[in-house]
């Protein structure tokens, strides 16, 4: 019988960045099964106990209580893995010039007089303090990187308006990436500097875009993330705007690739006539045909095209995206049986699974999500649909880490859903880059070999550079002997995808518009 405890720790606040880092040093301790490092709020209380964890020791906590929970097969790996996530939680400062050791900060202020030179503050708080961080930070003249979620829309009115105010910047909430004067922040990649500008309401498409450019030998110049609902009608583009303003007067900056799931067509407008004297490309995932209020903007559908366009915006040859596609694609439909016909996606990243359904949808029809492009394909979803998953969002991250941290809870629905019958084709991502696994491809790669065992297709990508701490080649390398098809770009994916799906493998070799 498996052993169950938790360890809580009063008075203990610690960020989320830091909570995930414990859950995944006790998660790889041998012989445990399930493991969380996580805040005493309601929700996560809640979530213990339907995990099975008996919660009466948590009567009375509150936010700022720790709690480390362990599920093992044995008491002592059980106390070993606690023992690990503590040690994560709890290390001990390093010795000032003087050798004395210092409490870490626990304020903005506090923080401040450590790193006197510091110009950015990124706030991984709960939702519900947010804000006040946030505040504070501009306050002591600091930009910003919201990395918290859960944030009203109008703490992010109130805090984008105040920074324009004070000439700073609020990338969020819930942003995520960002490089800014080659300084990679939160899930970035490691890639050149370069001459593109990158405004981003997407976490996973401002990666896909950096690494493309600096594979065709572009780089960026700064990576912005601005928030997914900065140009939503209530937010109104607040913070795209000024950094498109920003960037239009960068030296350093050619061009600027502007990357979104469909915005409000009128702040979409707003937003890049602030592009005045350089060339400006919209990435709008899924956008409709573009307005006509945008035409000093090249449009883009796919992330893909976006940087395909930027490039060509500044003379720069985008290489053959499917190259060697075709006999891979074949070979792929001329193993499946008869009655294989489906396409089951399964993403870390958000926005490339947002793509994934915009490309499947053109080419197969209409595609099943959890963050489906339309309500009427929502989930569940009826026998034999096309479906994509967003394994990164909440309903399959309560309680755990991020799956491009633990690829696990992944593993396991790839194990739960891809083995079905009619499965023709299992669609992934891998994103590399700081903070993610460090070997993601190869948690997943006995799992996808299993998978072609069994008589289905994997295709894969694999978002990230050769400078990224993974390795991007051995990561594809990893996928490819595990028999996956691995393509160049997430959209090319998707289309290699649709063409084994619908055994009509000049699919796979469609031309980036």
């Amino acid at each position: 019988m498996s052993a169950a405890r938790l360890r809580i720790i009063g008075s203990a606040y610690r960020d989320s960045l830091l909570l995930l880092s414990a859950t995944r040093q006790m998660r790889e301790e041998d012989g445990v099964e399930w493991a969380a490092a996580v805040m005493a709020l309601p929700g996560n209380v809640a979530d213990l106990a339907a995990a099975g964890f008996s919660v009466h020791d948590l009567d009375g906590a509150d936010a700022n209580d720790l709690v480390l929970a362990v599920k093992a097969k044995d008491d002592a790996r059980a106390n070993a893995a606690l023992d690990r996530g503590g040690a994560v939680l709890f290390a001990k400062a390093s010795p000032a010039g003087d050798g004395t050791v210092r409490p870490a900060p626990r304020t903005i202020s506090d923080a401040l007089t450590r790193l006197q030179s510091a110009s950015v503050a990124v706030v991984s708080v709960p939702g519900t303090f947010a804000g006040l961080a946030a505040h504070q930070a501009l306050t002591a003249g600091l930009h910003v990187l919201l990395f918290s979620d859960n944030v009203p829309v109008e703490e992010e009115i109130g805090l984008k308006r105040r920074a324009n105010a004070l000439g700073r910047l609020v990338m969020g909430p819930g942003a995520g990436t960002a490089v800014l004067g080659g300084v990679g922040l939160g899930f970035a990649n490691a890639v050149r500097g370069g001459r593109v500008g990158v405004v981003a309401a997407a976490g996973t498409g401002a990666q896909e875009v950096m690494t493309l450019l600096d594979h065709w030998g572009l780089g960026v110049s700064h990576v912005i993330g601005v928030g997914g609902r900065d140009l939503s009608a209530r937010v109104g583009g607040l913070m795209a705007a000024t950094t498109v303003r920003a960037l239009d007067a960068d030296p350093g900056t050619d061009a600027i690739l502007l990357v979104s799931k469909p915005p409000d067509p009128a702040v979409a407008a707003t937003v890049v006539e602030h592009a005045r004297s350089k060339p400006l490309v919209a990435a709008c995932v899924g956008m409709a045909a573009p307005p006509s209020s945008l035409r000093g903007a090249v449009i883009a559908r796919t992330l893909e095209e976006g940087a395909a366009a930027v490039a060509r915006q500044l003379g720069v040859r985008v290489p053959d995206l499917t190259a060697d596609l075709a006999d891979a694609v074949g070979a792929a439909i001329g193993r499946l049986a008869p009655t294989r016909t489906a396409v089951r996606g399964f993403y870390t990243g958000g926005t490339l699974c947002y793509e994934a359904q915009v490309v499947l949808t053109e080419l197969l029809g209409p595609v099943y999500s959890n963050i489906p492009l339309a309500a009427r394909y929502g989930l569940p979803a009826p026998a034999g649909a096309h479906i994509c998953l967003d394994v990164g969002e909440e309903e399959y991250t309560r309680g755990r880490p991020h799956p491009m941290i633990d690829p696990a809870a992944r593993r396991e629905i790839m194990r739960e859903q891809a083995f079905g019958h009619d499965v023709a084709v299992v669609l992934l991502d891998v994103v590399l880059g700081y903070g993610s696994h460090p070997d993601p491809a190869g948690e997943i790669a006995s799992t996808c070999a299993e998978i072609v065992g069994a008589g289905a297709a994997v295709v894969a990508y694999v978002l990230g550079t050769e400078a990224d701490p993974q390795g991007y080649s051995g990561q594809r390398a990893r996928l490819a002997d595990a028999g996956a098809i691995v393509t160049a770009t997430a959209a090319s994916a998707a289309r290699a995808a649709a063409a084994i799906a619908a055994r009509q493998p000049r699919l796979a070799q469609l031309a980036t518009s």
